[in-house]
């Protein structure tokens, strides 16, 4: 566990997530959860010390299994953007470790089974605030990797949790994703609101303006390519065309080449079925 400000922290040593935890008299402001229950425990268990009142909150930064499949876990009350608590009102009561490769953490976890969910028991649909110490907390919706993902923001201490919009040496998730509304929200980021803050991804930790600079390009050449598929009637199917050319600008572990190229290869078929051959007006998963 690292500390990046007095009583905040994170944790990135479990398969997943980024995790962050915010210590305050009241209690202990929780984000993301690791996907493997086991882990979920171990993190709770780690918390113990961080010198918290006895509250307990999980905040769940959109609806990704990689970081809600350990909520229950966690014991406590969840909050979600409203749309995050849509996807979970339209999912199977209990989680099944099986299905479409994905390119998911989750899916490289042995010996998952079944697993609970545990939707969000507070929603909003724009902001919120936490009062939970003399510095108050801000739950903002910006939408871009899912239709639910929101930002944690510490403004007194100057730090910003902003979950799947920047990733760190990896590829993004798609399946999910509204590219434009993706582009907005990383230009917000790289505004004069969010100078001088430190930005925490929610795969890879603190990162710097290069990273999102590159995340930025990154997403809107990927939005550019989909859109001149789309602008020739392209089918589905040739977005597979896509996959190693933008897998090329990742340094890319030998071990995780097959993974990462999987999460493009479902995620760019995805995204292009549901932005340009819907079959629905699903917002999300």
């Amino acid at each position: 566990m690292q500390s990046i400000a007095n009583r905040v922290y994170i944790e990135d040593s479990f398969p997943g997530v980024t995790l962050g935890a915010i210590s305050t008299p009241r209690g202990l402001i929780q984000i993301d959860a690791p996907p493997s229950p086991d882990d979920s425990r171990t993190w709770r268990a780690s918390l113990m010390n961080v010198g918290a009142g006895s509250d307990r909150l999980l905040v769940n930064l959109d609806s990704h299994p990689d970081r809600t499949l350990g909520a229950r876990s966690m014991d406590c009350t969840v909050i979600a953007h409203e749309k995050t608590a849509h996807v979970f009102r339209n999912r199977p009561t209990t989680f099944k470790a099986q299905g479409d490769e994905t390119g998911a953490s989750w899916e490289s976890i042995p010996g998952l089974g079944s697993v609970r969910w545990a939707p969000p028991e507070i929603s909003f649909t724009q902001d919120m605030v936490l009062y939970w110490s003399e510095n108050p907390i801000h739950l903002m919706h910006r939408p871009g990797p899912a239709a639910g993902a929101i930002w944690v923001v510490l403004p007194a201490d100057r730090i910003v949790f902003v979950g799947d919009l920047v990733l760190k040496s990896q590829p993004p998730f798609l399946s999910n994703a509204n590219l434009p509304q993706w582009i907005d929200s990383l230009k917000v980021l790289m505004g004069p609101d969010f100078k001088s803050y430190t930005i925490v991804s929610g795969r890879g930790g603190v990162v710097t303006a290069a990273i999102i600079k590159t995340q930025l390009e990154t997403v809107k050449h990927l939005h550019d390519r989909l859109e001149k598929m789309a602008a020739r009637n392209a089918a589905p199917e040739a977005t597979e065309r896509l996959v190693d050319n933008l897998l090329g600008g990742y340094k890319v572990p030998a071990a995780r080449q097959k993974h990462f190229a999987q999460r493009l290869r479902y995620g760019l078929h995805q995204y292009y079925v549901r932005h340009y051959h819907p079959t629905n007006g699903s917002d999300d998963e």
